[in-house]
């Protein structure tokens, strides 16, 4: 016991001291930086290259919910569009996700995330989450587990993942929700008491992604339920969704 008090103490605090502060490597895909006078050909042949139909021409942006954020059309436009470090886009409001040209990410920042009252209230302090696989690839899956490891340690904030819809205040969806998968994820929310929140995370589920428009899905659950919460990516790094969620909560 002594032995494993000694090791405990060489290892320290592994955790990252100030999430709110951290820095992603240069190489990591976040806020789209765009300019169109960078650019000086057809901006339909920037739009064509998209998988997902994230961009649009007139006036040009990239809509965030849609953008799996592969950099295909940073290549494309000559570097028109420019994928920054900056990994905070989380957002309340889904027009939000829109990014046009000139916007700034401090811009962005000041009006994606309407942190309400009733919210820290009810959740400040501690955020119990029900996570749903709606038919996703594991991605988005891996970096939410990635959220609770000793390096993003998120359950220091009163942020975690339970086994249980009946144990959550909030329930997580990741994937496009599948035929498969509507009924579960619609049991999973009713199981859930009231009050609850819904985060949609990563492009699969804030628009369908790359499987958009697919006959497998069933996305009814959006048009009956309100979504409070909006974190894109293709996954979202587990900074992306933490922030977020304190941001959400009050805890910013």
């Amino acid at each position: 016991m002594l032995d494993l008090i000694k090791l405990r103490w060489k290892h320290g605090n592994q955790a990252i001291p100030d999430v709110r502060k951290a820095t992603l490597m240069k190489t990591h895909r976040g806020f789209p930086d765009i300019d169109e006078s960078k650019y000086h050909d057809d901006w339909q042949k920037v739009v064509d290259v998209c998988p997902t139909g994230a961009i649009a021409a007139s006036p040009v942006s990239i809509d965030l919910g849609k953008c799996v954020f592969c950099g295909e059309c940073e290549r494309a436009s000559g570097g028109a569009i420019r994928f920054t470090n900056d990994h905070k886009l989380g957002c309340t409001d889904r027009s939000r996700l829109i990014v046009s040209s000139g916007t700034g990410y401090e811009q962005y920042l000041g009006a994606a995330i309407d942190a309400r009252r009733e919210i820290h209230k009810m959740f400040g302090h501690s955020l119990k989450l029900r996570q749903v696989s709606a038919g996703g690839c594991n991605g988005c899956e891996m970096e939410l587990n990635a959220c609770s490891n000793v390096n993003f340690d998120m359950g220091r904030f009163g942020i975690d993942f339970v086994a249980s819809p009946r144990h959550a205040d909030g329930i997580v969806i990741t994937g496009p929700v599948t035929k498969n998968m509507a009924h579960a994820l619609s049991d999973a929310y009713k199981s859930i008491g009231e009050p609850k929140i819904v985060i949609a995370v990563g492009a699969c589920t804030i628009s369908g992604g790359a499987f958009a428009g697919s006959d497998q899905l069933d996305r009814k659950f959006f048009d009956e339920f309100k979504i409070d919460l909006y974190v894109p990516g293709c996954p979202p790094h587990p900074l992306t969704f933490i922030n977020a969620v304190l941001e959400f909560i009050g805890r910013g």
